[in-house]
Formats: structure tokens, sequence, C-alpha cells
């Protein structure tokens, strides 16, 4: 499905809801649930079912077990709320196996004293995947599942205790499998609590042991590198060359001015500083195990981390070099600790270290969500056996990073606001376990994070809130963050300081925070050498540009203007078309609108007006230019915009009673406007507003060539207009 398709938006908008819903439905940890999930497709069900595993396995709140005084708590770190079973082909009774699984893991005794025995948690909810696998299976196999599932009526209907009744079962199907189970085990139907159907195209079951269903490489969802993202903390904070651009000075016009959005973004946060190398793995497979034994057998890790890690491992690749099988040995170790009954410091250790593997893996640039999602289950499973470990605040850093990174990975921007609210909750987490005194370094990462992911929150729900806040974590940061600890560092949070200021100042005072940007911005700049840091140089002498442009809507327009001018045309100077042709033509656009606002100006001279007028297009016509140059690459500004204010800097040059051409020039000026006004209209069409508004601007040009040129120039005009078009202009003449 093309990503242009309507269709796609609006069965995401639907899938998010129904997810939410059943989220919420297996949050509320009732008993005797029974609720039915219909997805056709394998690789969105895959998706939905790791994140409800990776969400309510083990909730934010409670990954620390620290309970308030008189307080009970329903899970403990090892427990899980939420288990995940793959349906056994072999014998497709999902009531056995979750029997069984709970006669292996018995929830344990809390609160028990001389004087008191104890209860038993909650027994956990169960996902069950696989059925749609049954479709490849001889057709009494699949009578055989049809016929357990009958059998579950006795279950429901007994007044006795067991751990199945005690939980609550969501079972994954497919449309055709919901079918079956309504006319075939009529008495499991009536006991469903509710059915929960995602949309999407079916996708044939395939059976193969080894590789289970992945993840990426959807027909409809596209898991690449995060765009621009590095996440080696040497080059996380500051940055990244070419920056990435998400809009700069809008092309402002009479009719309608747009809102201004900064270039830069805060960039994204980093992990915690490890070794590039990981140590000694601190557990080592027994002798007698082979890397190619299959690992569909463990039954002490979770069927999903498994899934995913071989989801990870690229077979042939893997046969060559052995460092390819470090994921497999190390899940194998993890199994022989569980069956040792390991002290829970070493699980904890294991899980640890191929978290670490996985991360290792995301920092040199292969951030595919099957491998963030290995990541962010490892840490959980480390922190949930050793709550402990002095190294937990960058263990919770790391997941705050992962999570945002997983809203930054495609298709994921939509949904993004509840994996950064979970990375907020880590970085928060982490927070409370450190002491900036002691650990001043890390404190200040943490807190430059926490800035970034509140401000990504700010674009889906409370920007004025959430960008306050992000100026209070940069401003913290910089507390702890000094010069002295790290130059390029410093000058990095000072310039994200500088855009939390700049947004903040589009909800409430925006004089005093535009002001409070540009110092920001202002002390960056000053920690970073022009020659050695071009680009990143360039970059901030842009933004205080736009900051400047911005504050002078508010007050002192002339001199605002003046000195945006001024800071643009020093970022030109390593912002230059051979080396970064797209930030170059994005500065130009956002100097060519200053110029142009400067012009237009009631205190601006007739003279001046002519001469910022002709700067505006020398401007504009680099930036359009450089746009066309680049061959699709995105552009950080309305290139559509751009041509409707070249336009109109033409017609008002011409326009102007101080203009002293002749015909021939006045004619030149007309053409070339009356050229970019159609060239916008012509990329405006499914934009309602802005496609009338730059129409009218073609009726304006052709009347200014009757006016300036009498009715040969309006005929001339007119034959430039495409003839679709006439119908409607000639009715407005």
């Amino acid at each position: 499905m093309s990503v242009n398709d309507s269709a796609h938006h609006d069965n995401f908008a639907w899938n998010r809801q129904v997810y939410h819903r059943l989220k919420l439905a297996l949050s509320l940890g009732l008993r005797r649930q029974l609720f039915l999930a219909v997805c056709d497709d394998l690789q969105l069900r895959n998706q939905v079912a790791a994140r409800l595993h990776s969400t309510l396995a083990y909730p934010v709140g409670q990954v620390l077990y620290q309970p308030q005084d008189g307080q009970e708590t329903n899970s403990t770190p090892a427990y899980p709320r939420l288990v995940t079973l793959r349906l056994n082909l072999n014998e497709p009774n999902p009531v056995a196996q979750i029997n069984q699984w709970l006669a292996n893991y018995p929830p344990p005794i809390v609160g028990a004293s001389p004087d008191h025995p104890g209860r038993p948690l909650p027994v956990p909810t169960f996902q069950i995947v696989g059925v749609e696998q049954l479709t490849k299976q001889p057709v009494a196999v699949q009578r055989l599942f049809l016929h357990y599932l009958r059998l579950c009526d006795e279950a429901f209907s007994s007044q006795e205790s067991s751990g199945f009744l005690e939980s609550s079962v969501l079972l994954w199907i497919s449309r055709p499998w919901l079918s079956a189970i309504q006319q075939s085990a009529p008495q499991f139907w009536r006991w469903r609590t509710g059915i929960f159907t995602f949309a999407g195209e079916p996708t044939p079951a395939k059976r193969n042991v080894n590789y289970p269903e992945r993840v990426s490489n959807s027909r409809n969802l596209d898991f690449g590198n995060l765009e621009g993202t590095s996440v080696n903390e040497s080059t996380i904070e500051a940055p990244p060359p070419p920056p990435t651009e998400n809009g700069t000075v809008p092309v402002a016009t009479p009719a309608k001015r747009v809102s201004s959005i900064l270039e830069i973004p805060p960039p994204p946060p980093g992990f915690t500083k490890q070794e590039s190398q990981l140590s000694e793995s601190p557990v080592k497979p027994s002798e007698t195990t082979s890397p190619s034994q299959s690992l569909t057998s463990l039954s002490h890790i979770s069927q999903e981390l498994t899934e995913l890690v071989l989801a990870t491992i690229n077979a042939k690749v893997a046969q060559e070099e052995e460092d390819n099988w470090q994921p497999q040995q190390i899940l194998l170790a993890i199994e022989e600790l569980h069956i040792k009954q390991a002290a829970k410091e070493e699980l904890a250790a294991a899980y640890h270290q191929l978290g670490n593997l996985y991360r290792l893996r995301i920092e040199q640039g292969h951030s595919t969500l099957e491998n963030l999602m290995v990541a962010i289950l490892a840490y959980q499973e480390a922190i949930a056996y050793d709550e402990q470990s002095p190294q937990l605040p960058d263990i919770l850093n790391d997941l705050g990073t992962l999570y945002w990174m997983l809203y930054r990975t495609p298709p994921n921007v939509e949904a993004g606001q509840n994996y950064i609210e979970q990375g907020i909750e880590f970085y928060q987490l982490a927070l409370k376990m450190i002491s900036p005194q002691t650990h001043p370094e890390t404190y200040a990462r943490v807190q430059n994070n926490l800035g970034t992911a509140f401000g990504d929150l700010a674009k889906f729900s409370n920007p004025g809130e959430n960008w306050q806040q992000a100026v209070l974590a940069y401003t913290e940061a910089l507390a702890y963050r000094t010069v002295e600890m790290d130059t390029l560092k410093y000058a990095a949070c000072q310039n994200n300081l500088g855009t939390a200021y700049w947004h903040l100042g589009q909800y409430n005072q925006p004089v005093v925070h535009l002001k409070k940007a540009i110092a920001a911005y202002n002390q960056a700049l000053a920690h970073y050498n022009a020659e050695q840091e071009p680009l990143k140089y360039g970059m901030i002498q842009n933004n205080i540009g736009t900051a400047y442009w911005n504050l002078a809507q508010y007050e002192q327009p002339a001199e605002n203007l003046q000195q945006a001018i001024d800071v643009y045309c020093e970022a030109l100077k390593y912002r230059t078309a051979a080396t970064v042709p797209s930030a170059c033509a994005a500065t130009q656009n956002n100097l060519a609108t200053a110029y142009w606002h400067l012009a237009n100006l009631p205190q601006t001279t007739k003279e001046r007006k002519q001469k910022l007028l002709k700067l505006s297009i020398i401007a504009y016509e680099e930036a359009i230019a450089l746009a066309h140059s680049l061959n699709g690459i995105p552009l950080s500004f309305d290139l559509f915009a751009a041509h409707n204010n070249l336009g109109l800097a033409h017609y008002q040059l011409v326009t102007d009673i101080s203009f002293n051409g002749d015909k021939p020039t006045r004619s030149h000026h007309l053409e070339i406007a009356l050229d970019h006004h159609l060239q916008a209209l012509n990329g405006l069409s499914k934009q309602p507003e802005a496609y009338q508004t730059t129409f009218a601007y073609v009726v304006k040009t052709i009347r200014a060539f009757h006016n300036e040129l009498g009715i040969q120039g309006q005929n001339l005009a007119l034959s430039k207009v495409p003839g679709q078009l006439l119908p409607e202009i000639l009715a407005k003449l």
C-alpha cells in the first residue's frame, strides 16, 4: 500500500483506536475474560503483540519493586502481568498450555510474615499467537483445536478453581478462524468478552519452524533506519551534519502569514556512554550446546524475545561469521541459568548483555524494529531480575532512548505519543536514582534526553506545557554540564535550549522567550569554531536569524529584520551550495523572506524598497534553483510558496510607483511573476485554500499586464495561461 494512499491513514487511525481499547481491556486485570483479536496481517499482528508484551508484561510504573508503606502491588520484578505463548501445533490445546505454564511458574507469595501467611500474586493474562499456522496443518489437527475450544465450556461452567479460570486470555486469530470458531465452537464463542478487529490485508500463512514471521519487510509498514539519527554519545547531542531540517522561516504573503518553524529540532537523545566493545559474557553455554541448536524449545525465556532474536539473524552470514551466533549463544546460556535456578543477579547480567549486544547494533545504524524490541525486552528483563544493580540508571536511560527511537522508526511516527511518554517515564525513573552531585555527567545527559522527549511530545499534546518542561530539563542539564566538562556538549545543549525557548515563544510571552532563545543560541555559537565546525556554526546562525525574524513581528521590526538578514548572510558563508545544497537553499529562502518583509515596512523608503525587492528576488531565485537541482531530496521549506513569493516580488517591483523601467522591462518582470504563480498553482491542486490564494495572484498579475501594457499586454498574459483556467479567469477580469 502506498504511503500516499488515504486508506493507509484510515486503517492506521482505526488500528490505533482498536489497540488502545485492547490495551485498556488487558490492563484492567479482570478474571475470566476471553478476548479475541482478529488480524489477517501477520506483520501487523507481530508488531501489536510485541508492543502489548513490552508495555504490559512489566509496566513502567512497576519496574522497580518498591511499594510504599501500607500499599500493595500486583506484580514482582520477576513475575509478569502478561505472558505470550505460541500455540503448540502438535497439541493445540491453549488451556493445557496455560495450565502447564502456571504449573511451572506459580504465582509467588508476597506479604508473608510470622503473623501472616501472605498471599499469591494474581495470575497473569495470556496472549496466544500462532493459530493461523493451523491452516497448514492436517484437517485432523484443525478439528482437534476446535474440539479443545469446545471443551472450554466445561471449564468456564465449572465452579472449581483452576489457573486457567483465574486468568484472562487474548487469542489472536485470522478472519477465517473467527468464522470457524463461531460455527464449530459455539460454546467457546458464547463465553467471549470482546472482539478486537484490526484492519489489514491478509498474509498467507507460511510454515517455517526455523524462521518465524518477521516484523519487518511488511507490505504496508516500512521499517528503515532512523532518519538523520546517530546513537553514538560522541555525536548524538550535537546537531548532525548535514542538519535535519523541519522547516524554516515560511514564505509570507500579504494574504496570509504562515507561522514560522525553526529549522533544527533538538537533536535526538543518546544512549549512556559505554565501551564500544562488549565485555566478556558473564555466562557461557555448556560445551555440549551447539550454536545451531533450535531455540524454539526454550521454555524459560519469553517466546516473543526468542522469535525476535531469530528474526534479526541472517542465516547465510551466520554460517560464515561466528559472531552472528552470539545472540543465540546468550539465549541458550540464559536458558541454562533458568534451569539451574541461578541467582537473579546472574540472570540480570545475562539479559543485560543481550540488551547491550543489540544496543551496539543500533549504535552502528541497524535501528530496525526487531533490534529495538529485542534491546527493550532484554533490558526490561535485566531490571526485573536485579533492581539493585549499580547500572540501573544507565539501563533506564537507554530504555528511555529506545522507546524514543520506536517513535522515530517508521511507521511509528503517527503512533509516537505512547512511545514518547514511556520514554519520558524511564528517563524520570533514571533521574530519581542519580545524584547530580556525584554523577553530574550522567545526570546532565539524561536531563538533555528528557528535554528532547518533551519537545517531541509537544507535537502531540499540550505544546505550551511540554515545551516548558523541555526548557526546564535543558536548563537543569546545563546546571551540571559545564563548558569545562565538555565544550561541544555544552554548546549542543545550549542550542537545544534555544530551540525550546523558540517553540515556547509561539504559545506565550513571545518577546521574552524569543530573546532567551537568541541568548541561548549565542551561547552555543560562542563555543563552536567556525573553521572546525562550519556546518554546525552555520546552522546555529540560521537559527538565530529565524528567531530575529520572528521577534520582528512583535517589536522593532526594522532593527530585528536587519539582524536576521545579517546572520542569514553569515550562515551562508558556511552553508554553501557546494557543501550542503539543501541547507543553503533553506537559508536563501529565509534570507529572501526577511528582505521581502523589510521592503514592505511602512518606514522603508521607496529607493530602499526597490533595492530590497531586488535582493529578495536574487535570494528566492537561488533557493528555487538549488531546490530543483536536488532531484527529489526532501526540502525544509515550501517550494510552491517560494515560487509564489518570487512572483509577488517581481509584481511589486513593477507596480511600485518608484519603478523606472521601460515597457519591455515591465513586461519581462510581469511574465516572470505570472510564470511563478502558475508553477505554484500547478502544485497546489490538493490544497484548496492555498490554491485559491494563488489563483487570486494570477488574476491580479494579468490585470497588471493590462494596466501597465494595455490590451496587448493582457492578451500576452492570457496566452501563457493553461486553457482549462481561461473561463474562470476571464470571468474575474
